[in-house]
Parts: structure tokens; C-alpha cells; sequence
């Protein structure tokens, strides 16, 4: 039976923090056990808390009623244990444990909690499938590298706190519930009870609220703020998050991005211990898909895209020459030393990924021998095959991948082979590299609805020069937004803001919205730019993403104390689960089961 925990049971230090120093000390640890060693004469308990863990003695010459308990404790028992540090002594100092130098004799405990035999081993070596630990994540949340996950993940809010606090940032709190409004994904909307029929919104982000904050006259806002997305999961992605949100007031995007930069320099110095070099490189978008295939470019390795259209232009493959006069182009990637880790089985598998993601095939050249392996050489003379070879830099013992369409094809089907191959091939060395995107596109092309999207969000600040094309050429309308990227991971994006609510309205028209659509979904903001808007602009990072990214962690599972899944449920409180019938009639709802076909 569990003994009452009291005033003398409370714990003087923690587990992991005892040193040789302590030495001769007494003190009181609480945590769990780790594990139970009977020596017959002695016994040990290795005890656990948050910081580590340290050994308890027990010897029955002392107490043999004592002892007799130590004999019962079992694997998560919650104890609290009193005693004198001591010396383990020279042979027996354990130099993989931080506490290896020491033990606790103890003189008293309480057992303030029993367990019953857990699913699996509270440890870093124990092999754990998903579902399992996240069916007990409270369980899983106590092993080691998943507490000093989530510690970290609460350094990087500390530390950005108090760096924009000394920046003279005021952090404010906005909404949890908003109207609903387009940005990007599917909002989670919370019924109203009072207003039958309507719908508040989870926020997608706080962005319109900072802006009328800085409308407000609050120039510097600061906020650490929850965010909610209905879109489909992946490892960098959760339904819910968080992200360290700022808004400046009279700032160009320079300053914006600087500010960011010392976060950054801080955090890594503080967290990590590593120095950043500043200021972070920049990249154009249209740099980055060119030479990487992606506008979050892991630039730790080579194997940069190259363009190859005007040297296969007239060449006889219709592949090749089809893609050019359509429009699109021919791009290549060198693997160097790859001919002879990529097999032509894997060409196959390799070119079945790339149909996945969209392309039509894979060219390739595989040089083993003296004369390369080429898919499509009877198209080329050996002068122009040896020219083509010549310009991609690919040699003997590298393999080429070629791939032709329409631009947007080829970036993403080489972007990820990219990535794909140099993540098999063990070719990303260790290391944090920075680079801030620039300059996107302020409208991309939707195919499914046949008009134009905003690229991040529609009060971003286009470039004054691409304003003549709003209408006659929208795919050339820049933008004066920016991303910072870190190992092909996107941590942040930002924007200088529109605040001019005659170019609000038009930008809200080139994506196709009518007046009064614009009036009912935004028509508040529009109103307020008209009593006097300062310029300013802002930034959103991802703490999740950063944490992960950081810890190199493998998902935000592992830095999110209680994550969803992929089917965006939690499978420890089995949620979402069905409502109250009653609670929906109050909220005048009701379900309605699609017929099955």
C-alpha cells in the first residue's frame, strides 16, 4: 500500500545533480525506479527523475527492515529515500553515469506509489513500435531522450522570450477562436451555441490580429502562439503547433530578418553551445529551384540541378525536344561515385519514385566502364553525347539522372531524387546550414480550381515594379517575403505587410475574389488600413520544427509532449471521439451518415 508523502519526504536535490562534492551530505531524492539489483547482501536501486539517475544502497546489517522493503520495490515504483552520499569506490565508479561517482546510503524511504509491470522498459535501448509508446506516451514521455527533448523545446521558448523582451517586443495574446478566413489550409472551426449556424475558426495563425496590433500602435509584438491546421500529416508537420510570432512597426525587411538572426545566433549558442556565423547567406527563390529543386534547399551537399536545354534542344530525343518546345526544360543531377553504388536496379526503382511524384520517367547515364551506359545515346553522336557529359561534369565511375517536363516537374522530381539519393548514399555531412529564401512568386497557379493562389498569404507586399503586371502577367508579381531555411527544413516565413487598403482591394481581386466576398471576409481589415497604417512586416518560425530540427530529432513526435498521428488522431485519449447527441441539438447540429454506394 502507498505511504502518505509529508513535509520531511520532500526532496532536497535532484537524482542527477549529485556529484563527489556532495560527498558526506544528506539528502533527499523522489523520482522513480529505474531498476532493482540483488546482491544478496546488498541491494541497489537505480532511482530516476527528470535530471538523471542515482544509486541507492541499502545493507541489511544497518536496517534489516529497510532492506526487507528495498527487496519489494519493483520497476516505476514512486519513491521518496533519505540517506548520506558516499563514495562507490575506485572500483566500482560507473563513467558512463554523470552520478557514476557516488551512491546514497539510504536511511529512510517511502514507497509513495506502486506500479504495475509496464508495456515496455523505461530506456533509450528498449525497442518500442509507435503505436505502443503513443498508446502510453505518459510512459514513453519518461524516457530519457524524450525528457531532454522536451526540456530543450521549453529552453528555445525561454531564451526567445527574454532575447525580444531586452529587444523591447510586448507580448500580447490574440484569439483562439476568429472568424474563419482563407490562409492555406483547412481552418477547424468551433461551433457557436448561441449563434445557431455560425462558426468560430481555430486560428491558422495569428496574422491578421498582429497586423491590427500594429495598427494599434504596439510596434513590436511578440507572441508564442498555438496554431491549428486541418491538412493531411507528415513528419514535419502536426495539426496543431507552435510558433514564435513577431510583428515590427516602421522596419524594413532587413531589419526583420536581423532580428530573427540573433534569435537564431542566441539560441544555438545557448542550446547547443555552437556559433553561428552572420549574417545568414540569401538565396532568390528562383536561384534556389534552379540550382536545388526546392525553395527549402538542404544546401550541406552539392548535387546541384543543371540546365541542359540548349545544348539537347535539337537532339533527336523526342523527350527531351518535346519538353523545350512545350515549354519546360531539361535538367540533370551528377552523382559523383555513384556508378558504383547505384545499381541499374536501382535506376528502376529510382525512376518508379520519380513517376510517383509526377515526372513521365528517368534519362540516366551510368559510367562503369570506359564507354558510359546511356538510356538514351542511339539519340546522340558520341561527339554529343561526350559534349553533354563534359558540360554536366559527370565522368567515369558517376552517374547522371535527367529528366524532362514542364519546370515545375522537374524541380520536384530532382529536388527530392536529390535528397532521396544523398540521404542513401550517406552524403549530408554533419553541421547547421542557414540560408534565407527571398523573393517568391506572390501568386502560383492552382490546377484544380483554374485561378491564381497567394503563394504565402495575401497581404504580403508585392515588389512596386511588378505592380503593372497584376493584372496582364500575375506570374511575374513578386514578392517581399522571405523564408529561413536550416538543413532543407523551412523554419520561418515572413513578409513586409500590404498596408495600403487601396492595394489590399486589388491584390483581393487578382486572386479572384468579388467585392463583396472581399467585404465579408475582410472587409474589417480593409476598414482599418484606412485610419492610418504604419508600414511593417513580420515573421512566423516553427518552435516544433526548430526543436526537431536542432535535437536532430526524426519527427515532431519526439519534440511535442502529446502528438497526433498521421490520421491526425491521438491514440492515447482516443481522440476525436463522438460528440454528445445532446450537446450537438444545443448547438443546433446534427450528423448526417453518407449513403453507401
Amino acid at each position: 500500500m502507498a505511504e502518505f508523502f509529508s513535509e520531511q519526504d520532500k526532496r532536497s536535490c535532484y537524482c542527477g545533480s549529485l556529484t563527489a562534492a556532495n560527498i558526506g551530505e544528506e539528502v533527499t531524492v523522489c523520482g522513480w525506479v529505474q531498476r532493482r539489483r540483488d546482491l544478496g547482501s546488498l541491494i541497489f536501486i537505480d532511482l530516476r527523475d527528470r535530471t538523471g539517475i542515482v544509486q541507492l544502497a541499502f545493507d541489511p546489517d544497518s536496517d534489516k527492515e529497510l532492506f526487507d522493503k528495498a527487496f519489494a520495490l519493483r520497476s516505476e515504483y514512486v519513491l521518496s529515500a533519505k540517506g548520506t552520499v558516499r563514495s562507490r569506490g575506485e572500483g566500482a565508479i560507473n563513467k558512463k553515469m554523470a552520478t557514476g561517482e557516488v551512491e546514497i546510503f539510504v536511511t529512510s524511504m517511502k514507497v509513495l506509489s506502486q506500479a504495475q509491470t509496464p508495456p515496455f522498459e523505461i530506456s533509450d535501448t528498449a525497442k518500442v513500435g509507435d503505436e505502443v509508446a503513443l498508446r502510453y506516451r505518459y510512459l514513453d514521455l519518461r524516457r530519457p531522450t524524450l525528457q531532454k527533448n522536451i526540456w530543450v523545446r521549453h529552453e528555445i521558448a525561454r531564451i526567445a522570450r527574454q532575447y525580444f523582451y531586452e529587444n523591447g517586443f510586448i507580448e500580447i495574446e490574440t484569439p483562439m477562436m476568429m472568424k474563419p478566413t482563407p490562409e492555406g489550409a483547412r481552418d477547424y472551426l468551433v461551433p457557436s451555441r448561441i449563434y445557431k449556424g455560425c462558426m468560430y475558426a481555430l486560428p491558422q495563425s495569428p496574422q491578421i490580429y498582429k497586423q491590427l496590433l500594429m495598427l494599434s500602435g504596439y510596434d513590436r509584438y511578440i507572441q508564442i502562439a498555438r496554431c491549428f491546421r486541418d491538412e493531411d500529416l507528415r513528419a514535419d508537420r502536426q495539426p496543431e503547433f507552435t510558433q514564435i510570432d513577431l510583428e515590427m512597426s516602421f522596419a524594413t525587411q532587413e531589419d526583420i530578418m536581423a532580428m530573427n538572426e540573433g534569435l537564431m545566433a542566441r539560441l544555438f549558442k545557448e542550446v547547443l553551445g555552437v556559433d553561428l556565423s552572420l549574417p545568414i547567406p540569401r538565396m532568390t527563390y528562383q536561384d534556389a529551384m534552379d540550382r536545388y529543386g526546392s525553395d527549402k534547399p538542404d544546401t550541406r551537399f552539392g548535387m546541384e540541378l543543371q540546365d541542359v536545354s540548349e545544348l539537347v534542344k535539337d537532339c533527336g530525343f523526342g523527350v527531351f525536344t518535346g519538353a523545350i518546345a512545350n515549354g519546360g526544360s531539361v535538367r540533370a543531377i551528377v552523382v559523383e561515385g555513384g556508378a558504383a553504388k547505384i545499381s541499374r536496379k536501382d535506376i528502376d526503382k529510382l525512376t518508379e519514385h520519380a513517376k510517383g511524384i509526377g515526372a513521365k520517367g528517368l534519362a540516366y547515364v551510368r559510367w562503369v566502364d570506359e564507354a558510359p551506359t546511356c538510356s538514351f545515346a542511339k539519340f546522340f553522336a558520341p561527339e554529343e553525347l561526350s559534349a553533354l557529359l563534359e558540360k554536366i561534369g559527370c565522368k567515369k565511375g558517376d552517374v547522371a539522372l535527367f529528366v524532362a517536363d514542364k519546370n515545375s516537374i522537374v524541380y520536384g522530381t530532382l529536388g527530392a531524387l536529390r535528397l532521396k539519393i544523398a540521404k542513401q548514399l550517406n552524403m549530408i555531412p554533419e553541421g547547421y546550414n542557414f540560408v534565407w529564401i527571398t523573393e517568391f512568386p506572390f501568386f502560383e497557379w492552382n490546377e484544380e480550381t483554374g485561378h491564381w493562389d497567394a503563394m504565402h498569404h495575401p497581404f504580403t507586399m508585392p515588389f512596386e515594379e511588378c505592380l503593372p503586371y497584376l493584372e496582364s502577367d500575375p506570374g511575374k508579381v513578386r514578392a517581399k517575403c522571405y523564408d529561413l531555411v536550416l538543413n532543407g527544413t523551412e523554419l520561418l516565413s515572413g513578409s513586409i505587410r500590404i498596408t495600403d487598403w487601396e492595394l489590399q482591394a486589388k491584390m483581393f481581386e487578382a486572386l479572384g475574389m468579388e467585392a463583396e466576398e472581399i467585404d465579408a471576409k475582410f472587409g474589417f481589415l480593409v476598414d482599418a488600413y484606412k485610419y492610418g497604417a504604419p508600414p511593417h512586416g513580420g515573421s512566423g518560425m516553427g518552435l516544433d520544427r526548430l526543436a526537431m530540427v536542432m535535437l536532430g530529432a526524426d519527427s515532431l513526435r519526439d519534440v511535442i509532449a502529446f502528438p497526433k498521428v498521421q490520421n491526425a488522431s491521438e491514440l492515447m485519449s482516443k481522440c476525436p471521439a463522438p460528440a454528445d447527441p445532446g450537446a450537438l441539438a444545443e448547438l443546433g447540429l446534427a450528423i448526417v451518415k453518407e449513403e453507401e454506394n
